[in-house]
């Protein structure tokens, strides 16, 4: 059995988030869309993005979405764009981020809760609709 698998739906998810993700970081300047809402969003971003090339339990990828969120954080901690050099890079200042922050921890959180719920209503539905 393969764990490799190509999702069509969970693509096209991904793309359109991208295309959200990439609006946000060019035309919305607040303090809540751009720094949470983004956050929360790209969490569900990489979620869709390796649901579409990998048949894995939902669990475990949102786990290690989130796990992967919270590294990124940590390395924002330590100032890893600084230690690369590539402090004046608005690309990676964008894409690994520059500042560490508790409330983003907690976006990741509320995005891989996001996904758990909708896988479960999915599935919920899916057993449903299979049933009747």
């Amino acid at each position: 059995m393969s764990i490799f698998r190509f999702n069509k739906r969970y693509f096209l998810a991904s793309i359109f988030l991208f295309l959200i993700e990439l609006f946000i970081a060019l035309f919305v300047h607040d303090r809540i869309i751009r720094p949470y809402i983004g956050d929360v969003l790209v969490v569900i971003l990489m979620y869709c993005f390796f649901k579409s090339f990998f048949k894995i339990s939902s669990l475990k990828l949102v786990c290690m979405v989130f796990l992967f969120s919270c590294f990124i954080e940590m390395l924002q901690y330590f100032k890893f764009v600084h230690q690369l050099g590539l402090q004046h890079s608005k690309l990676a200042k964008t894409i690994l981020g520059s500042a560490f922050e508790w409330n983003d921890i907690l976006a990741y959180f509320i995005g891989a809760l996001l996904i758990l719920a909708f896988e479960y209503v999915k599935s919920s539905f899916l057993v449903k609709n299979k049933n009747s």
